[in-house]
């Protein structure tokens, strides 16, 4: 069902009910009428709610009839809310799969036992059925709201979010609105208006006089509220056939402003799928309610569709692309005191990571544990890890996952690691070198699909393979060793072992990455194979990006590198990766636990490609001869000039940042930043809007030049204004310039950890033109 204006107008009785809220017709908006799972959620039911061996108990939870909140029960009377937001939910994960259940429950519970993982920092909520039909119901109704609010249009979504918010603000349940109320509500969807101007509205819509609004004047409200003027003047620009937009006028306007190349059937084909007006879609035209349909779609956004799915050449050596990578992976917050999890892996893994890291230990009873040493950070069991890869690895990407191992254990907790990675991973892991001869070159994403590598320490060379003899090499430590660059406070610094003893079992399954300590770019070239990979700390990484730039890259044409934070970084902060993706480093490690900058723009880098976690270099990072220097630019294939002009025209329903202050309203501005080569890093912002978070508008435009596109990522920002501290964090969104698409574009603006902020975008203009 389409949720535009006319909608709105021709089903009114429909929508005046909707503001009332009854669980039917949110049912109906939502495609969730008569589902029993669904009713059983509306009417709710007891769980065992489970934090510990020591802490289970009972609590009620139930589906909100705004089909956006759960009820829980709480017993903590202070700072505790009991409802959470579905859309802070991100998976429904049936049975025993979270470390709480894993730990503090039965195997015999495992088809009673469910967990809800969110997006934010919030602890999981495991949860244990009274039946496993019970069980079903939770899980499937769940997964079938939170799929049907993720699937509601920006419209609908919008809609629904405004029409909530009308419902809380009717505090009496009368189905009418006072003025009061309506500032109230004012308020809420983050607006504050003087109180003349609030009066002035109210008597606008008031038609009946009767001091209340209900009915249509309620309906004449939000139509004046949700109006956008800036797409009325886009819309009657271009509606050039009886006031509406023939199939001919959207086509120019395709061509035109958004400078795409469209034809007939494209216009048609959006007709088709945008336009709410049966009749309007019969004669071939598209109204300003479907035009605004069409902005907010898929099509719409500033995002390339083309570069939504995998879109590039997955055959080229490994070496050739950038690789999502995460550093500490085991760590849920920072690196001295915070918990070990395998919930770590798993968050990473679903956000398309492709390395990780493994920090491993001696434990206790001769079982190897996960940790970062030296440090109070718990401990988490090596084979509970390798069981949450083997599970979550493949889900997002199906592209290659390596595994890598900072190893610390002693010889007969190594072997058992080396049992647990065969055992555990199969035939998945990579244990031998592809093909039937020593290799020359590294195998392609492509040939490793669903496969497992594991980077360490290797005591011969790979043709021993291929070769009788198997002579072993002596082999040092880590060539970084990471763990012993952190200190508790007050500690000294822990000496490094130059010297470790290496289990075979676990020599032998690594492969194409094989652990060796750098010496300089001449002694890589002239001793060392294809397979041998150096890890180096983020200062030695960025100082030779500096000084070093073009031996970087044609080092890392022909082998793989790995950068990682310094240990000192002890609030597991990131460094900027931009520099390393420069110099062609394809592991750049970050601490995916981290909301920040460094990860807005991770997450852009491989926003592309089917979210495979793998981004193809450009040419000029993968040839060996390569003279392109990121810092001193030269004419080359890497120089295609662009004028970058963006015009920040509006905002829509900014998140309130303080919830607990009624009237807290947030006064945004936008800043626009590019990154890529030290010639192309820019940042240009608008001036803040006073007490307007639902509709601000800046129309505002800048323009920069980019000289190597190739590397550039583009994050928008937008900020709270604050005179007397820091502006806070309102929403970013970050991608790579290669992927934006030209003209009239909306941008679904993201929180700090990356996640969508339902219905907030921006509306800008974009023009990318080649310089000579």
């Amino acid at each position: 069902m389409s949720m535009s204006l006319t909608c709105l107008e021709n089903e009114f009785a429909f929508y005046v009910d909707l503001w009332n809220v009854d669980a039917n017709h949110l049912s109906l908006v939502t495609g969730l009428e008569g589902d029993v799972n669904v009713k059983f959620l509306l009417t709710g039911g007891s769980l065992v709610k489970v934090r510990s061996n020591n802490w289970k108990k009972n609590r009620f939870f139930k589906l909100q009839e705004d089909f956006r909140t759960v009820f829980q029960e709480t017993h903590k009377i202070i700072g505790r809310k009991n409802t959470f937001s579905i859309d802070d939910i991100d998976t429904v994960r049936q049975g025993r799969h979270s470390e709480g259940l894993e730990k503090y429950t039965d195997e015999n519970m495992e088809d009673r036992c469910f967990s809800v993982i969110f997006k934010n920092r919030r602890k999981n909520l495991d949860l244990i059925a009274s039946s496993r039909e019970e069980a079903a119901y939770w899980t499937t109704g769940l997964e079938k709201v939170v799929r049907a609010m993720h699937n509601l249009s920006r419209q609908e979504s919008s809609e629904h979010w405004i029409f909530n918010c009308m419902r809380k603000a009717d505090k009496n349940h009368d189905n009418k609105m006072t003025l009061k109320e309506m500032k109230n509500f004012l308020r809420t969807i983050n607006i504050e208006v003087n109180d003349n101007y609030a009066e002035m509205l109210f008597k606008k819509c008031d038609t009946s006089k009767s001091g209340t609004l209900e009915g249509s004047e309620i309906m004449h409200f939000y139509s004046l509220l949700t109006n956008r003027e800036e797409i009325n003047v886009i819309y009657s620009k271009y509606a050039c056939t009886g006031g509406q937009m023939s199939a001919e006028d959207l086509l120019k306007f395709l061509v035109y402003e958004q400078r795409e190349r469209s034809s007939m059937s494209d216009a048609l084909r959006l007709i088709e799928k945008c336009e709410p007006d049966e009749t309007a879609k019969e004669n071939g035209h598209m109204t300003k309610d479907g035009f605004l349909m069409y902005l907010q779609q898929a099509e719409g956004m500033i995002f390339n569709m083309a570069h939504k799915d995998l879109y590039q050449d997955m055959s080229q050596p490994l070496n050739h692309y950038f690789i999502s990578s995460s550093h500490n992976t085991y760590l849920m917050e920072d690196q001295l005191k915070g918990p070990s999890s395998t919930e770590a892996y798993i968050r990473a893994l679903m956000k398309s990571c492709r390395c990780v890291e493994l920090d491993c230990w001696d434990g206790e009873n001769g079982e190897p544990v996960i940790y970062h040493g030296y440090t109070l950070t718990s401990k988490v069991l090596f084979k509970d890890v390798i069981k949450a890869i083997k599970e979550y690895a493949f889900k997002t990407s199906q592209y290659p996952v390596i595994l890598s191992l900072e190893n610390h254990c002693s010889l007969e907790q190594q072997k058992l690691m080396a049992h647990y990675l065969r055992s555990i991973l199969g035939s998945a892991l990579v244990t031998e070198p592809l093909g039937d001869k020593m290799p020359t070159h590294f195998p392609s994403p492509q040939d490793l699909k669903g496969r497992f590598l594991v980077k360490g320490k290797r005591m011969n060379k790979l043709d021993s393979f291929f070769s009788s003899s198997s002579a072993l090499e002596e082999d040092s430590v880590s060539e970084e060793d990471e763990a012993a660059n952190v200190k508790m406070p007050g500690e000294k610094p822990k000496s490094k072992s130059s010297k470790m003893k290496l289990a075979r079992e676990l020599s032998d399954i690594v492969i194409y990455c094989k652990s060796v300590h750098f010496v300089s770019f001449e002694h890589t070239r002239d001793t060392q194979a294809f397979y041998e990979l150096s890890s180096f700390k983020e200062s030695k990484a960025l100082n030779l990006a500096k000084t070093s730039a073009t031996a970087f890259i044609c080092h890392n044409a022909e082998k793989l590198s790995r950068t990682y934070p310094a240990g000192s970084r002890t609030d597991s902060s990131n460094y900027n990766p931009v520099p390393l993706w420069n110099a062609g480093c394809q592991i750049v490690a970050l601490n995916f636990q981290t909301p920040c900058k460094e990860m807005d723009l991770n997450q852009g880098q491989f926003l592309p490609n089917g979210l495979s976690g793998y981004i193809l270099k450009p040419k000029f990072l993968r040839n060996r001869a390569t003279e392109f220097d990121p810092n001193r630019l030269t004419r080359g294939p890497w120089m295609q000039k662009k004028k970058f002009h963006v015009m920040i025209i509006s905002a829509q329903q900014l998140p309130k940042l303080n919830k607990e202050k009624k009237n807290s309203i947030v006064d945004p501005l936008v800043k626009v930043e590019i990154y890529g080569v030290p010639d192309d890093k820019a940042e240009k912002e608008t001036h803040h809007i006073n007490n307007n978070g639902f509709n601000p508008m800046w129309n505002e435009s800048f323009e920069f030049t980019v000289f190597v596109p190739e590397l550039a990522l583009v994050r928008f920002m937008v900020e709270d204004y604050d005179t007397a501290s820091h502006n806070d964090f309102i929403g970013q969104y970050t991608l790579p310039f290669t992927s934006i698409q030209n003209g009239y574009r909306h941008i679904h603006l993201c929180n700090k950890r990356g996640h969508v902020i339902p219905s907030a975008s921006l509306f800008v203009h974009i023009m990318i033109m080649d310089l000579q």
